[in-house]
């Protein structure tokens, strides 16, 4: 037993440094972000725009191959349709994805604001202490969406703010793994 589970961490560890790697990149990735955010922005849009061609084809097969199962497939097959729509307008003309992304976000934003703030009181009513937080978060996110939809720039730089920090931690969180994988591949080695 103890045989196989060596076995099975020399393999998992065998190559910690294609962590190292992805980490790496990623936060080359974040600095490049930062340092060129116009030309991130544009990315950005430009997969915001693929990402809804991609969910509406999708969601589009999903409900067909549903349509006997699910009373509601209807509603997939037009949302996937309108996404699919909506997506190839958004690549056919990018300046209007590059307008509608921040506005696109705060409303995302807002709408789980709302949903926050609703939740909060109901944990509140199954006698939570903690639930302030929850509505504070709530709040703070509703003045934050709103700051986005009413001034799309300044809802344009937290998107690649907030992309470039994803992208600083993911990375920052990966060569920590890597490293993590190195001290374990050493240890099995000396327990040999």
């Amino acid at each position: 037993m103890e045989n196989q589970v060596m076995t099975t961490m020399k393999s998992a560890i065998k190559h910690w440094y294609l962590s190292l790697i992805v980490g790496v990149l990623f936060i080359l990735l974040g600095f490049w972000i930062l340092r060129t955010p116009v030309e991130a922005y544009i990315t950005l849009a430009l997969l915001f725009s693929i990402s809804f061609f991609i969910n509406g084809i999708f969601e589009i097969i999903f409900s067909i191959s549903n349509r006997k199962e699910l009373n509601s497939w209807g509603w997939f097959l037009a949302t996937g349709i309108i996404d699919l729509i909506f997506g190839i307008w958004l690549m056919c003309a990018p300046q209007l994805s590059i307008v509608v992304l921040p506005l696109y976000i705060g409303f995302i934003l807002l709408f789980r604001s709302v949903s926050a703030i609703g939740f909060s009181f109901e944990i509140k009513s199954f006698g939570s202490k903690n639930w302030g937080w929850l509505l504070a978060l709530g709040i703070l996110g509703i003045l934050f969406s709103f700051i986005m939809i009413w001034n799309p720039i300044i809802g344009g730089i937290t998107i690649i703010f907030w992309t470039a920090m994803a992208f600083f931690i993911y990375g920052i969180s990966r060569v920590v793994l890597s490293i993590r994988f190195k001290q374990l591949k050493t240890q099995i080695k000396k327990l040999q």
